[in-house]
């Protein structure tokens, strides 16, 4: 709820706040809202100050959370009043080691995670919503990569399908059929075409309601009947096939999923194999989907648009993101009108079109506002207008010849007025084409370019260094400079065959850190200050210059022996000599004589 544009007194805010929040006192928690008490009597000796809002878990390991309210005024700047939240935090960190700070006006609230900048939204969720904000995912990594590569080498090895994203809409289909309630293990022992009769049966009857709003979602099918297979009669294959496509089904359906743990995986572990698919695509690593929702402020409200959206990484970070913004899945109201009005694709490849398909019936949402059609022609931008587009997150091709820039342009004009739009694209593209990308800035505006670490694409052959760009469009960037930094390192570390992982679990932290150093455009060295007119890429900042002594010395006798007609070689040859044969050599400060 939002208060409009009238004025509303604090206290009015702050009782508003509680509610939404559920602050209340209970077994484990003290919690509530109200200017009478200090921090020392909830446990916080000798400090008096009062907060307008507490969650204390009696456990000091749990996560605590402490809230600022400021009266609302139209045209205020609630950021003006962080300096008293982050005095709170510090505070409640005395105590605890994970705390959420809330600041709020009853229009915006600013959401910090211990010390740092987690995002922006315009109303606030139960306090369930934020506790999880330090929950960490218990997926077991190592086994769905351990499924996922069975599955690849079994449907190459075993069945013959040598048709890399064959193997991918092959396995792509039969989670559609599991998640849509295909018994699977009753197959078991039965013969190929058995299986593969009830994966398109299920797969039909999943899609049949949305088939009139979307007529393109029979290239699923049309691309699942595609698919060859030189050998079918390994019992075994099949079988082992069966329980690894239930395995991964699994861990999608379980609650420590956040989108991009199961089916990110799944996608980057098949294209492992291939660094880089026909359609000239690589596809967007799960950590850099996940900064990339943040640093864009993505919330639930938003209509969010991927227009080269391969298999849907994006689409799908978005729904959970959004989903977990509503409180999950028990709101079935607000979790429909997401996977049926929010995310919005588009893909030009028609393989990949159907694997952006099946990804997203796997996850029960969104499939019908699914396009396949090109992202640089007017029907796509008739398209991308009538959906009204609030943000955008993508990766698009690369190469000229798939139109990287047209297809950014594109979306820059037809989306809404003030859309953000964050493009993951080389470091150097905009730079390269600079002359048309300067004539964008004047109806749109460069916000940020966050480089990104160099390993991000090594798997890639000839992948270049990547940044990521932030437009806000309709909004001309006029005199203003753009904000950079340099993201030197992810934490991940490569495993052998199996691409980069975050063994040590350092992402989540550094990930924290650059979305509060993007956000307050300031915190870290890198950070830096572009004009347009003179760079659309982050500049590297010069090495510095260093010289030892040993290298002063050289540089000086070079310049004496210069100055006094003396030949180099000749003076290293009689020196070499001195040493062999006792020869001396006398320097005086006028000039350098040799005796020999």
């Amino acid at each position: 709820m939002q208060f409009g544009m009238q004025k509303i007194s604090e206290d009015k805010i702050r009782q508003h706040a509680g509610i939404l929040l559920k602050f209340e006192d209970t077994k484990e928690a003290r919690s509530g809202v109200g200017q009478i008490t200090t921090f020392n009597q909830l446990g916080f000796d000798g400090i008096n100050q009062k907060p307008d809002g507490w969650y204390f878990p009696y456990d000091i390991n749990d996560t605590a959370i402490v809230l600022e309210t400021k009266a609302y005024e139209p045209n205020s700047n609630l950021n003006s009043n962080l300096t008293q939240l982050e005095e709170y935090i510090k505070i409640t960190q005395r105590k605890y080691n994970q705390v959420v700070g809330i600041l709020y006006n009853g229009n915006e609230a600013i959401i910090y995670k211990n010390d740092k900048f987690y995002r922006e939204d315009n109303e606030l969720f139960s306090k369930d919503y934020y506790l999880k904000l330090f929950t960490q995912s218990s997926i077991d990594k190592p086994k769905i990569y351990s499924c996922t590569k069975s599955i690849n080498d079994n449907l190459h090895t075993n069945f013959g399908i040598n048709n890399l994203k064959h193997r991918m809409i092959f396995t792509a289909c039969a989670l559609v059929a599991d998640r849509k309630g295909a018994n699977l293990n009753g197959l078991k022992g039965r013969d190929f075409a058995t299986l593969q009769g009830e994966i398109i049966k299920t797969l039909e009857n999943s899609y049949s309601e949305q088939k009139a709003l979307n007529l393109k979602l029979d290239i699923i099918k049309e691309q699942f009947n595609l698919i060859s297979f030189n050998y079918t009669k390994n019992q075994k294959a099949i079988d082992s096939f069966i329980d690894d496509v239930i395995a991964i089904s699994g861990y999608i359906k379980a609650e420590s999923w956040n989108g991009e743990d199961v089916m990110g995986i799944f996608f980057n572990e098949f294209t492992r194999y291939k660094g880089k698919s026909e359609a000239g695509q690589v596809f967007t690593p799960d950590h850099i989907t996940s900064l990339m929702y943040r640093i864009a402020n993505v919330n639930y409200k938003d209509n969010v648009l991927d227009a080269c959206c391969g298999s849907g990484a994006f689409l799908v970070k978005s729904m959970n993101n959004m989903i977990n913004e509503v409180g999950g899945n028990f709101n079935e109201n607000a979790v429909r009108q997401i996977q049926n009005e929010r995310l919005f694709g588009i893909e030009f490849d028609k393989e990949l079109f159907a694997l952006a398909c099946a990804n997203m019936l796997i996850h029960k949402d969104g499939k019908t506002n699914l396009t396949h059609d090109d992202a640089r022609s007017e029907a796509a931008c008739e398209w991308i207008k009538s959906k009204k587009i609030t943000k955008v997150l993508m990766n698009p091709p690369y190469e000229n010849k798939f139109g990287c820039l047209p297809i950014v342009k594109n979306v820059l004009d037809n989306v809404e007025s003030g859309a953000i739009c964050a493009f993951l694209l080389p470091s150097n593209k905009l730079e390269v084409g600079k002359k048309q990308v300067l004539k964008w800035l004047k109806k749109h505006s460069l916000l940020k370019i966050i480089k990104l670490p160099k390993e991000i694409f090594t798997r890639v052959k000839g992948a270049a260094e990547t940044s990521i760009f932030i437009f806000k469009a309709h909004e001309p960037q006029g005199n203003k400079e753009i904000f950079g930094c340099y993201i030197k390192e992810d934490g991940l570390e490569t495993v052998k065959n199996q691409g980069r992982h975050d063994l040590k679990g350092k992402w989540q932290e550094l990930e924290d850190f650059w979305v509060d150093v993007i956000y307050k455009q300031s915190g870290d060295e890198s950070c830096q200050w572009i004009k347009p007119n003179e760079s659309l890429q982050y500049k590297m900042p010069e090495p510095k210059f260093e010289i030892t002594e040993q290298d002063f010395k050289k540089v000086v006798l070079d310049y004496m022996l210069f100055e006094n007609g003396i030949d180099k070689k000749e003076f290293e040859k009689t020196i070499l000599e001195s040493v062999l044969y006792g020869s001396d050599i006398n320097l005086d400060e006028d000039e350098i004589k040799i005796k020999v």
